[in-house]
């Protein structure tokens, strides 16, 4: 599935009666299989964003629409994962990750199938009978994402999933995803706030200005397209062309705060 943005805009009004323009007019489309990105500073309407268009929230303005069709409401075509993982502690791993084919009322052999191939996908077989709360950080967010992967929706999307993990596990969830991109064709919407994440998993980096947020930067990337295969993810990350994007990304967000205060 692919998703487009024509104007799309939201105001938000406060309890004074104080109105925010959150996000400005903003039009964008993301084709199937795409890999986006999307950076900027706190408070630039990158979640606003990624609401808009899972369902929660309705635009102010404008229309938002996958293939075609205006976005209504939440739909397990389109999965989300949170920066926290959000889990039920009294359920167990397995259990968590068949919630939402238990919804959809798929048969119990077949989701728990479901539910073990998509733990393996994510390097957790033989935890499906832990609970949640036995996990590290790193597995419930591996949980998180295995849960939505058994859904099998065709737009996952993902705000600062690895925001509050250690470096390391950070680094080894980035090389997850980007092998369930690859072999899953999947169309994933990534916010985060690291410029050097957005640069190494995406296909295509947004940057965001300063509230009301616009998209000021619309920058493909080929980086991994190119080295991808037969650089390990750290030399990756020293090439020039890396370093070179990076920085001139987060020049970017760097003149667009600017540009907000003046």
């Amino acid at each position: 599935m692919s998703f487009s943005l024509e104007a799309v805009s939201q105001r938000y009004i406060t309890d004074s009666g104080e109105v925010v323009h959150a996000l400005a007019d903003t039009t964008l489309t993301v084709e199937k299989g795409s890999f986006v990105c999307v950076v900027g500073p706190s408070g630039c309407g990158k979640t606003t964003l990624l609401k808009i268009l899972a369902g929660f929230l309705k635009p102010t303005g404008g229309i938002a629409a996958v293939d075609g069709e205006p976005i209504q409401g939440p739909s397990w075509q389109r999965g989300v994962v949170f920066q926290h993982a959000n889990l039920y502690p009294w359920l167990t791993v397995r259990k968590n990750v068949e919630l939402g084919l238990k919804f959809r009322n798929v048969a119990a052999a077949e989701r728990r199938k479901i539910a073990e191939d998509c733990l393996a996908l994510v390097g957790l077989a033989g935890f499906e009978d832990k609970k949640t709360y036995e996990l590290s950080g790193g597995m419930q967010q591996r949980t998180q994402i295995a849960r939505v992967l058994a859904n099998d929706p065709e737009i996952i999307l993902m705000d600062e999933p690895f925001g509050a993990l250690d470096a390391l596990t950070r680094e080894r969830l980035q090389m997850d995803l980007l092998k369930i991109s690859r072999e899953r064709r999947k169309t994933i919407f990534f916010i985060t706030h690291s410029v050097e994440e957005a640069v190494f998993l995406g296909d295509r980096v947004l940057v965001m200005s300063a509230r009301p947020g616009r998209v000021v930067l619309d920058e493909p990337v080929r980086i991994s397209e190119t080295y991808g295969r037969i650089l390990p993810g750290k030399e990756l990350r020293s090439t020039p062309e890396f370093v070179e994007l990076r920085d001139k990304i987060a020049d970017q967000i760097y003149e667009s705060q600017g540009d907000a205060a003046r």
